[in-house]
């Protein structure tokens, strides 16, 4: 038999759980924003350089794990900025993503 206050919980618990469907679909829906595109497309590149110096033998896989895990870090901060921003990246946060796979950039080499 259901109590009022468990009416009330199970309406509350169901009322989250399509908040969070919401923001799921928000975050899937808006990965194609520009901004977004852009950050991952670098990402994306920086991953296929790192893959080719190790097969070329210019740095070790100890040194490709370590910059593949800087990689993982900025992506996993653009996935936390964008969540905070309706699924989008502001230019604020896309500057900083951008200055982060710089410092990345640079220790992968040419």
């Amino acid at each position: 038999m259901f109590t009022r206050t468990n009416l009330y919980l199970s309406a509350l618990t169901l009322a989250c759980i399509g908040f969070g469907t919401n923001a799921m679909a928000q975050e899937t829906f808006n990965q194609t924003h520009p901004r977004r595109a852009e950050v991952n497309h670098r990402l994306l590149n920086q991953d296929a350089r790192i893959h080719a110096q190790v097969r070329q033998g210019e740095i070790s896989k100890s040194q490709a794990h370590a910059l593949h895990q800087d990689n993982h870090q900025i992506r996993q901060e653009e996935r936390d900025m964008a969540s905070q921003d309706g699924g989008h990246l502001t230019r604020t946060d896309q500057h900083a993503l951008n200055q982060q796979e710089n410092v990345v950039s640079h220790q992968i080499g040419s």
